[in-house]
């Protein structure tokens, strides 16, 4: 950047402080702009990753699962495709954590998704169990016993967890039910293990579950590569969570851009889902509460220096309010796509709006060359794919700064137009777009897994050396078998074979 002296020295209006001063913010922001627009070859690739790389495996002792455990563990993950990921995760976690058989895990047939394709339907379950083998005992389900010459059913108490119960909740009160009944139920099973442990081995055993042994089934992976194919067939390719749906705006409560009728729905699907609040639109838009709309998260990306032939893949729901808010946003960038359009597959035609039409979002969303959520609040899908791509090699992430955009956005309604798009350029060269950073709250360790599932050949810090190169004979020799099965515990940064 060019300092405020240099420019002085090439001009000879600088006669006043006021002067000056403009001369220079002009100059600056035209620096700006071309600096955006000379870097969106850098923002096509991934971002600097600082030396570091992705390793969820083990740095230290970790013994494989014992023969004999403490009993069965049960658990049915709620909510949708994304959220019932990070349970899935939280659930081998607690099974090692109480040395526990995992019973595979159920996937609720929830009222929003109205799906019931299970864990087998989505994802591969042998290789699930298979990558988890030093780390859980995993069945598919609890077995018969023989007592007395008669098959008796073990039947698993249930239990609902605190919501981000410690780890002292699993080792007490639930380890003790187990041990009484040789079998726990854990319902609901969705935030119920605390997200930040002090233990970088527990969350690198998250990571191990959330990007290795957590792949979709063969269909889903070879109908997401077809679409990325067909995307990238014509250059790079941009994705966006467009969160305008009518559960995101009812949460927010961002009403008043609709009309009367629309602002009833709202309203009504607030007051049955959400707990009475008073939101006040102005005051919730200027802190960056209220989901970008359409039309500004084009902006956003015209303000940047993406032209009208970019190619944006959409993962988004119905959107609320229709063709007219995606107008303006279609105008500025007419090449627009969703997996119906790009390969309109019977099987997607089924199944548009259900966990398939979820795994196909995210798979897309993850091997596109950007990433960009709109709305990144209690959005499970938005916020486990900034975790998934910053491990998967540093991907680059537009990631709007809502409350520095609030009053620009405002002004632009007013009329001010003045200095607009290099307003939005400055609040967007203060985010992050995608390299090694800290995890500051109210980010989640699913959004954020750097430091502890990521090392460096040369670290300055001992704690984050990579493992050594035959991690996987120590593990072998430790569970005594020997393999070939080199996925079973990552060290590269390969995470999906499609990729």
């Amino acid at each position: 950047m060019f300092s405020c002296n240099k420019i002085v020295s090439c001009s000879k209006k600088c006669n006043s402080g006021t002067a000056c001063y403009v001369f220079v913010e002009t100059l600056t922001l035209n620096f700006l702009t071309m600096y955006m627009q000379l870097n969106l070859d850098k923002l096509w690739r991934s971002a600097d990753s600082g030396g570091w790389r992705p390793s969820s495996a083990p740095r230290s002792n970790w013994p494989p699962p014992p023969r004999e455990t403490n009993g069965y563990l049960r658990v049915r993950c709620n909510g949708g495709l994304n959220q019932q990921r990070a349970a899935i995760c939280n659930a081998v976690l607690a099974a090692r954590i109480m040395n526990a058989t995992l019973v595979l895990p159920e996937l609720d047939a929830n009222s929003f998704w109205h799906d019931d394709s299970g864990f087998r339907g989505i994802y591969d379950v042998e290789h699930f169990i298979m990558s988890l083998r030093y780390d859980v005992k995993i069945v598919e389900k609890i077995p018969e016993i023989r007592k007395n010459g008669k098959t008796k059913k073990i039947k698993a108490v249930q239990l609902r967890p605190p919501r981000d119960a410690p780890i002292s909740w699993y080792t007490t009160d639930a380890l003790a039910k187990m041990k009484e009944h040789g079998a726990i139920y854990l319902t609901p099973f969705s935030h119920r293990l605390a997200e930040e442990i002090d233990n970088p081995e527990y969350q690198r055993l998250r990571c191990r579950v959330n990007y290795h042994a957590l792949r979709f089934k063969t269909n889903i992976m070879k109908l997401s590569q077809s679409i990325v194919d067909k995307l990238r067939s014509q250059g790079h390719f941009m994705s966006i969570h467009l969160r305008f749906e009518m559960d995101m705006l009812a949460f927010a409560g961002c009403f008043d851009i609709f009309n009367l009728k629309e602002q009833e729905i709202l309203k009504k699907y607030r007051k049955e889902n959400f707990a009475p609040k008073k939101l006040v639109y102005e005051e919730r838009r200027a802190i960056g509460k209220c989901p970008l709309t359409p039309e500004e998260v084009g902006h956003i990306l015209r303000a940047m220096g993406f032209n009208n032939s970019t190619r944006i893949y959409l993962a988004a729901g119905e959107l609320f309010g229709g063709e007219r808010f995606m107008k303006p946003f279609r105008v500025l960038f007419p090449h627009l796509e969703n997996h119906s359009s790009v390969d309109p597959a019977d099987e997607l035609a089924e199944n548009t709006q259900g966990l398939l039409g979820s795994a196909v979002d995210y798979m897309v969303c993850l091997l596109s060359d950007i990433f960009m959520p709109t709305y990144d609040g209690p959005s499970n899908f938005a916020n486990n794919l900034l975790g998934h791509r910053l491990y998967y090699g540093f991907r680059t992430t537009i990631r709007p700064d809502r409350k520095a955009l609030a009053p620009i956005f405002v002004d632009l309604e007013k009329g001010r137009t003045t200095g607009f798009e290099e307003a939005v350029r400055q609040a967007m060269l203060n985010t992050n777009l995608g390299g090694p950073h800290k995890r500051i709250p109210p980010d989640s360790f699913y959004t954020n897994s750097w430091p502890e599932c990521f090392c460096q050949t040369s670290p300055k810090n001992p704690a984050h050396k990579c493992p050594p190169d035959n991690v996987l004979e120590i593990l072998n020799s430790q569970l005594g078998e020997a393999t070939d099965d080199l996925e079973s515990v990552p060290e590269s940064n390969s995470t999906i074979s499609v990729a």
